[in-house]
């Protein structure tokens, strides 16, 4: 390609290098995306690891802003079903959001992995780490 162009005095090699070598590195760049992402979904795909409880309620505490946050979770053996907050010393109306819409999240995404709640942090971290001790004793 680099002979043709030059016989037709089209572009000098700068050009060259940039129109045609550019895009060659993107595709190779492009290559190793699609391999990587095959094999994601591949090991993604090969053994969904479905949560495995002991069905029952169990209860852990963390400590919060204020002091200690002490949840009650219960499962099923695939799913978490419930999380209630039993007891906590944070600041009324600040913690407010955290101590009312975490658990909600974290029941409806059947996981911690859930966004923090802005404004109340140290709350919602205290939240999700109770209930991930909780989630501990239930896998034993």
């Amino acid at each position: 390609m680099k002979a043709e162009c030059e016989k037709q005095n089209i572009f000098s090699d700068t050009e060259y290098n940039y129109r045609y070598q550019g895009d060659k590195r993107k595709m190779n760049t492009l290559k190793k995306l699609i391999a990587g992402a095959a094999i994601i979904a591949m090991t993604g795909c090969s053994g969904s690891s479905a949560a495995n409880f002991t069905a029952g309620t169990y209860t852990a505490t963390a400590e919060g802003h204020n002091g200690d946050v002490t949840v009650e979770v219960t499962v099923s053996e695939s799913a978490i079903t419930d999380v209630k907050i039993t007891s906590q010393g944070e600041t009324a109306g600040i913690a407010d959001a955290a101590l009312n819409d975490l658990p909600a999240a974290i029941v409806k995404a059947n996981s911690i992995e859930v966004d923090t709640i802005s404004g109340c942090t140290d709350t919602s971290e205290a939240i999700i780490a109770a209930v991930k001790a909780a989630l501990a004793e239930a896998k034993k």
